[in-house]
């Protein structure tokens, strides 16, 4: 799997945005909500809006909803690496080549949407069986250094917001 490395000295910062984005929220409250954020956006926006790239050389709304489906497998194949084995190696991956080899733009939205919740779903169930003590478990990130499942769940948290925020956005550049 490609990795898309960060540049030296952003994980602190990075780690810090994505909690910074869930602040007193509850994370399995925000992942809980999300797949019907999504589903909201399909049904008041068509599809031909959905596909439209309004800033070149970035993703189209259709294409962040896709990334939210290549991360719930990722952070899903994290998760349970790090429950079962110790103190995994968990690797990065290049989330371009993620969303552009899996032709999201092509698809229709509401089954990326779909996908996605099926994914969070079955995430879901895994997230609140977690004990204390299995959510202090911790792997190696390849980039990020250690991370705890505890930590995991609050990044997916804060990714979630920072890719509706994103998504949100882009729709509005949309004329």
């Amino acid at each position: 799997m490609a990795t898309a490395a960060l540049p030296e000295g952003t994980t602190a910062a990075y780690r810090q945005r994505l909690a910074a984005f869930v602040g007193d929220q509850e994370p399995l409250a925000v992942l809980a909500r999300t797949p019907e954020v999504l589903a909201a956006t399909v049904r008041t926006h068509d599809r031909r809006r959905l596909q439209v790239r309004p800033i070149e050389g970035k993703w189209t709304p259709l294409e962040v909803m896709g990334h939210f489906c290549d991360c719930e497998w990722v952070y899903g194949y994290r998760a349970r690496l790090i429950l079962c084995e110790e103190n995994p190696t968990i690797l990065g991956m290049d989330q371009d080549l993620w969303v552009a080899g899996q032709k999201y733009n092509g698809r229709e939205p509401m089954e990326v949407v779909e996908e996605f919740r099926a994914l969070r779903g079955h995430n879901l169930r895994l997230w609140r069986s977690l004990s204390p003590a299995e959510l202090a478990r911790t792997g190696q990130h390849n980039e990020r250094g250690p991370e705890s499942l505890g930590l995991l769940r609050t990044l997916m948290a804060g990714h979630d917001l920072l890719h509706l925020d994103q998504l949100q956005r882009l729709l509005m550049a949309i004329v």
